[in-house]
């Protein structure tokens, strides 16, 4: 007996309707290409143009193809540019060192308090970056009780050795600077190594366990692995912005402090040298560019064991 209860059969889609349907994404992502070529690329060959010109804001500049500011801009900054990449890898691996025990603590031992501790990382986002940097400048201040104190201690003493210091004082010096860093850009970092950290199975560590691993080799051969994207990720958010800051440098250093941002930040209010602060930019993006290309090849999540 035919059963006639059977649902009907949905027709076949015609070819039209598929042409459409391939198109949907395209469609999405519309929005997102238009709002690049508008504040990214629109800009980014206005500032290719600039970079090429010669002439003065009195004469007016015009395209000339001057590739050579290029190069001038390089032999003349590159100080600038090398205390730039110190000063933020530096940072960067302070904001490792201080960031992940933190991630590690919230994702695996704060429990209920997890909530209230990730709050507490993003609550200096509430506040101006210009004000938490102007706080820093209180805090290091001389005669403060964060200098009295590595005074007394003896600390600065061995700072002053080490060239990150000079005259007993924190203000004006490379320290600052790294500090200011290091304070501003640590929940860049924070943040994505929790959420590397907190997507780890517990049970892996479960299984460690009963094999009999000790809690170093665990973190050794299953926490610090398996959360590398976040590592990853956490240095770029934080190496490229802090590359390029100047807010830093110029609150908390003097002019021997002076990075790559302030150069370019002084050449285009201040100098209004517009092609040559037009070139430091390309190649400051050249060489952010470069190194973090490098970077992602030799530290890529593929190759990680």
């Amino acid at each position: 007996m035919i059963d006639t209860d059977l649902p009907p059969v949905a027709p076949a889609a015609t070819p039209e309707a598929a042409r459409r349907t391939r198109r949907v994404p395209y469609w999405l992502l519309l929005p997102g290409i238009l709002w690049l070529l508008v504040f990214f690329v629109a800009p980014l060959v206005y500032q290719a143009s600039t970079s090429v010109q010669t002439g003065s804001l009195e004469e007016g500049f015009e395209v000339t193809w001057h590739f050579a500011t290029y190069a001038d801009a390089l032999s003349e900054y590159y100080p600038q540019f090398l205390r730039s990449v110190g000063y933020a890898a530096t940072a960067t691996a302070l904001c490792l060192l201080l960031g992940y025990p933190l991630a590690y603590l919230i994702a695996f031992r704060a429990g209920r308090w997890r909530n209230l501790l990730m709050v507490l990382v993003i609550a200096p986002f509430f506040t101006s970056f210009l004000i938490r940097t102007l706080a820093w400048k209180t805090i290091l201040s001389d005669g403060g009780p964060v200098v009295s104190t590595l005074d007394a201690l003896h600390v600065l003493s061995l700072t002053d050795a080490l060239g990150v210091t000079e005259g007993h004082r924190v203000l004006a010096t490379p320290l600052a600077v790294v500090c200011g860093l290091t304070y501003n850009f640590l929940p860049f970092m924070i943040l994505p190594l929790y959420t590397s950290l907190e997507r780890i199975d517990g049970r892996l560590h479960e299984a460690a366990h009963d094999l009999y691993a000790r809690p170093v080799t665990t973190f050794r051969k299953v926490t610090l692995p398996l959360s590398m994207p976040g590592v990853v990720a956490g240095t770029l958010l934080t190496f490229i912005p802090a590359t390029g800051d100047y807010i830093n440098a110029e609150l908390l250093g003097s002019t021997d402090q002076k990075m790559i941002g302030n150069v370019i930040q002084s050449q285009f209010l201040r100098v209004l040298d517009y092609p040559t602060a037009a070139a430091l930019s390309f190649l400051l993006m050249a060489a952010i560019l470069a190194m973090v290309t490098v970077y992602l090849r030799k530290s890529g999540t593929e190759d990680v064991v």
